[in-house]
């Protein structure tokens, strides 16, 4: 896949990801200046995992988030679509439950886990519609939906992070990683990603009630809340 291809097929999606596996946490840490980990802190805080309950993190990647959500009496279950992130993720995390899994088209039972969780996977999404969908599917009654995604910055700062994305990010990443292809897809997909209140709008059609959501760092990423009625 490459900056100019945004039809997001899930093969040319796993493909991609595939290939950054191995450097993809120590990269994302250094290309978000260390934001990455306060995001995963965020999103930790707004599930608050409590014992007996079960979570379903999708686009686990290497399973990083997820073990950010694991504690005693927690089952986390960390999903992912790209073969390569999750080899790489039972390597490391050997306490994780690894699931290989398409976002839309999800291989769990109905009315499964307490909260569901994604964490800047659902922009790689070939619909996320339809996304959203599964996930109320899976989650109980009462159950919650957590998306951490990156979102639009407005204000005097807008213009110098779109010239980051278009113009900083494709160098930094041309030296941090081996596949500077797949951030340059990072930008292009930010660019055409909804903002905070469409996405927001797209829970709620999907099903979902209270649906609330807050910016981190300034608008560069949006924690997105719901509720499953």
């Amino acid at each position: 896949m490459t900056k100019a291809d945004l039809s997001k097929s899930p093969e040319a999606v796993s493909a991609m990801f595939d290939s950054v596996a191995h450097s993809y946490d120590k990269t994302n840490d250094l290309l978000s200046f260390g934001q990455a980990r306060l995001w995963r802190g965020a999103v930790r805080k707004a599930i608050s995992p409590k014992s007996g309950e079960r979570i379903l993190d999708i686009a686990a990647g290497t399973g990083t988030s997820s073990m950010a959500l694991l504690k005693p009496g927690v089952t986390v279950v960390a999903a992912d679509f790209s073969k390569g992130m999750l080899e790489e993720g039972k390597k490391r995390y050997p306490k994780l439950e690894f699931a290989f899994a398409d976002a839309m088209k999800l291989p769990f039972q109905a009315a499964e886990f307490d909260v569901v969780t994604m964490s800047f996977g659902l922009r790689n999404v070939q619909d996320h519609r339809i996304a959203l969908g599964e996930f109320l599917k899976v989650l109980k009654p009462g159950g919650r939906l957590v998306i951490c995604e990156f979102s639009k910055v407005s204000g005097v700062f807008g213009p110098f992070y779109r010239f980051y994305l278009k113009h900083i990010l494709p160098k930094f990443s041309a030296l941090f990683s081996k596949s500077p292809e797949a951030y340059d897809y990072l930008a292009e997909s930010i660019e055409a990603w909804p903002d905070q209140k469409s996405l927001a709008r797209d829970i709620e059609k999907a099903g979902f009630k209270d649906v609330k959501f807050r910016n981190l760092s300034l608008g560069i990423v949006a924690l997105h809340t719901a509720v499953k009625p």
